[in-house]
């Protein structure tokens, strides 16, 4: 099957020095890359400059992005041809606009005029002592994806930090289903590490979990090859 994975973590520049960003590392989608690949799937990987990634493989295509608006342009560009896609990147919910003083802020009596500025300069002064960073919501592009590609076989996941397992299987059923997914797999981070992920796989009619990366892409690859059954 030809099959599409996002891995690692977009980064929103602030200015040519500066970015927000999060802490993955693109190990997971490597080690499900690696297995799709093992098993004679054809991928291509949207990941970051940043992010693990395997060897060289004849059956493998690789697209670095660097934030979601790069990701928005890649997938839509890539999902049409696709079967499958497993969307495991950390994307960012916010991006930067504009970041200024905090007395340019107190002084305005309309703080939605800062969301219609943006920063020239290469690299934001320093000398304030306070600033302030102004951010707008980027687009939920797993909320798209049916909308390319209806028939494709769509794979999400699902982070929260320390919650409960009925809340965050409850998160994930609606992610499941607004989302018009096959499965969303479910993870706490408080309960990842260097040798345990722990990670339910929610679909309509079952639950599955799991306790490592390397089960988490063997349980994938069990159920993509449903699909093609």
């Amino acid at each position: 099957m030809k099959i599409l994975v996002t891995s690692g973590g977009t980064s929103e520049a602030i200015d040519s020095v500066r970015s927000i960003t999060n802490h993955s590392t693109g190990r997971l989608g490597k080690i499900i890359t690696e297995t799709l690949l093992a098993a004679g799937h054809e991928v291509c990987l949207i990941t970051t400059k940043r992010a693990l990634k395997p060897e060289a493989h004849p059956n493998l295509s690789i697209r670095e992005i660097n934030n979601t608006n790069d990701l928005l342009v890649v997938m839509q560009e890539r999902v049409k041809d696709y079967q499958v896609l497993i969307h495991s990147m950390a994307v960012s919910d916010y991006t930067p606009v504009y970041m200024t003083g905090l007395d340019d802020v107190q002084a305005s009596s309309n703080l939605e005029e800062f969301l219609n500025k943006q920063n020239h300069q290469a690299k934001i002064s320093s000398t304030d002592e306070v600033q302030v960073l102004f951010l707008k919501k980027t687009p939920k592009i797993i909320s798209l994806v049916k909308e390319w590609n209806p028939t494709i076989h769509l794979i999400g996941f699902k982070l929260l930090v320390d919650v409960s397992e009925e809340y965050l299987i409850e998160i994930a059923r609606k992610s499941l289903i607004k989302n018009q997914a096959d499965l969303i797999i479910a993870n706490d981070l408080t309960q990842i590490s260097a040798n345990q992920h722990h990670a339910i796989f929610v679909e309509k009619e079952q639950l599955q979990s799991v306790q490592t990366k390397e089960e988490i892409a063997n349980l994938l690859l069990e159920k993509i090859q449903a699909y093609d059954s």
